[in-house]
């Protein structure tokens, strides 16, 4: 077969989180097939049941209450996790969604959408919130990409090995990652199985927001409440958002 005639697979592998931040999106947009890597240990302080919105009072955390005693002594996968249904927590995070963003041109144009996931009352905390990021995807007009979850897949090993043992039934070619990756990834195990290595560099416009200071490491609530349908402009359209580094390039 001739270079010419290598298709290209772009697949991203990473945990669910909680309305993420527009970087999240931008690895998604990249994606032809972005992977929910919702079968790894769950981790207590990470970013899967929480994360920041702006109110007229500053930054504050909106954090889903979950039974996770002893998942860590467990090893609890993400995706076993459960929403702890006996706080009500919904209402107060719509409440306070509503109430910092009612304000926002774009808040009244996606509130329905979004609070019909919330009101569906999901057992598992994976299943609320890649519902939730899929739902907010389409709002942002991502149409190309190709969810699943690694659980489905099987996966084994650890690091590098797990990660390939999804990449490959997949017939991925590219593998997009964040650059805290560089850390424990073998680039040369990837190259060896023919897959060229990309990681994000985050580095995003400012756009306007509702309360000052402007502040970048939000919810992607606050970029889609104050931009609507420009939302992109913002991420992937923007002339500073789009320069990655690439290695272990098979073309090298």
């Amino acid at each position: 077969m001739d270079d010419w005639d290598i298709v290209q697979m772009n697949c991203v592998i990473t945990q669910p989180d909680y309305i993420p931040w527009r970087g999240y999106f931008h690895q998604i947009r990249k994606a032809d097939v972005f992977v929910f890597y919702d079968d790894v240990q769950y981790d207590r302080r990470g970013w899967r049941n929480r994360n920041r919105v702006k109110t007229s009072k500053g930054s504050i955390w909106l954090t889903i209450p979950v039974m996770n005693k002893g998942a860590r002594l467990n090893h609890t996968p993400i995706n076993r996790i459960q929403i702890d249904w006996t706080q009500n927590w919904v209402r107060k995070h719509w409440a306070t969604i509503e109430q910092s963003y009612r304000k926002a041109p774009f808040f009244s144009h996606y509130a329905s959408a979004l609070k019909d996931v919330y009101d569906q009352r999901a057992e598992f905390l994976a299943d609320f919130t890649i519902e939730l990021t899929i739902r907010l995807a389409s709002a942002l007009g991502i149409t190309g990409t190709r969810f699943i979850r690694s659980s489905s897949l099987h996966a084994a090993g650890g690091k590098t090995d797990r990660l390939l043992t999804i990449l490959k039934p997949l017939a991925a070619t590219h593998y997009i990652t964040g650059p805290a990756a560089k850390s424990y990834l073998d680039e040369s195990k990837l190259a060896s199985s023919g897959i060229s290595i990309e990681y994000m560099v985050y580095d995003y416009p400012r756009y306007n927001q509702l309360y000052p200071p402007y502040e970048s490491q939000i919810s992607i609530l606050d970029l889609l409440f104050m931009m609507g349908p420009d939302s992109p402009k913002y991420i992937w359209q923007s002339a500073t958002s789009d320069s990655e580094h690439r290695v272990a390039d098979l073309t090298n």
